[in-house]
């Protein structure tokens, strides 16, 4: 039997494209105050406009929007169908608003005279936008086309290709901007995918719960109705006493935790309860569920 996926309401869709307008700005404020003032070469289109900019008077900004609709022009002819609008959406918004920006706050030089402190707004902003990207299923354009143009039509390892493009320009950077901004750049080229990485992973990240207890039925009642969550119940056996005991196993977020474990030691405090964290769950009211 087909079981067909969950249909988005329209309040699903436009908290989506309100989260992808919010994550698009907030890459955009770390691009043109931060990003391209330093020029710092990491990070796909953006870290190759500062060195083309460099090179040919032509503004980041201005090399940024016009690879970036070039791209979505590549992506409809190549990828068709498959080319989702959340990623034209994205470009779009990413190109207007460091369009913006531009217009409302021209930079000629970086905003301080501390490039290592204007290097970590560099990384953790865009990154902070891309992983909220990423966790909703959008990306933010640029690379991202090339990458889904080439998974579709060949068999190449994306990742390794887009990594080699990154470090291709931070290895320019040495020659255009020298060694200080060279080096800048190739650190912001390590810490990029790892904060990307830790920010969607605490995005993510829920708390486990396995309780053993002599009556889950109250537990279980304040984890349905307070709550709004479910769990798991089944029976067991104490392997030193022998007593009859209950499991019971459910997940949520962590400020629900904190509730349910406080909540436990009123009522039953002499249950074991064992917590851990994960950061993919996949279930109804979880990741892949609407």
């Amino acid at each position: 039997m087909e079981v067909q996926a969950p249909k988005k309401t329209v309040l699903t869709t436009s908290k989506e494209y309100l989260i992808i307008t919010a994550s698009i700005m907030i890459m955009v404020v770390g691009i043109h105050f931060f990003k391209f003032p330093n020029n710092f070469s990491f990070g796909g289109v953006t870290g190759f406009a500062s060195v083309v900019s460099a090179l040919t008077h032509w503004s980041a900004t201005g090399f940024t929007n016009a690879v970036n609709l070039g791209l979505l022009i590549l992506g409809f002819l190549f990828l068709g169908r498959d080319f989702g609008f959340k990623t034209v959406y994205a470009t779009l918004v990413m190109s207007g608003g460091l369009e913006l920006m531009e217009k409302l706050f021209p930079l000629s030089a970086p905003l301080t005279s501390e490039p290592l402190l204007e290097l970590m707004f560099a990384i953790f902003l865009p990154a902070v936008g891309s992983a909220v990207l990423f966790n909703i299923g959008a990306s933010s354009g640029g690379t991202d086309i090339i990458a889904m143009i080439f998974k579709k039509h060949t068999s190449l390892h994306i990742g390794t290709m887009l990594l080699l493009v990154d470090m291709a320009a931070v290895v320019m950077s040495f020659f255009v901007f020298g060694p200080a901004t060279g080096m800048f750049s190739s650190l912001g080229l390590l810490a990029k995918s790892l904060v990307i990485d830790q920010v969607i992973e605490n995005m993510n990240q829920c708390k486990c719960f396995t309780i053993v207890c002599d009556d889950a039925d109250p537990i279980c009642d304040f984890i349905i109705n307070d709550l709004d969550r479910s769990a798991t119940v089944y029976e067991a056996k104490g392997a030193f006493s022998h007593h009859e005991k209950q499991v019971i196993m459910t997940t949520m977020k962590s400020a629900q935790a904190v509730k349910l474990r406080n909540y436990i030691r009123q009522v039953e405090p002499s249950a074991f309860i064992q917590i851990t964290n994960s950061s993919e769950i996949i279930g109804k009211g979880f990741l892949g569920w609407s």
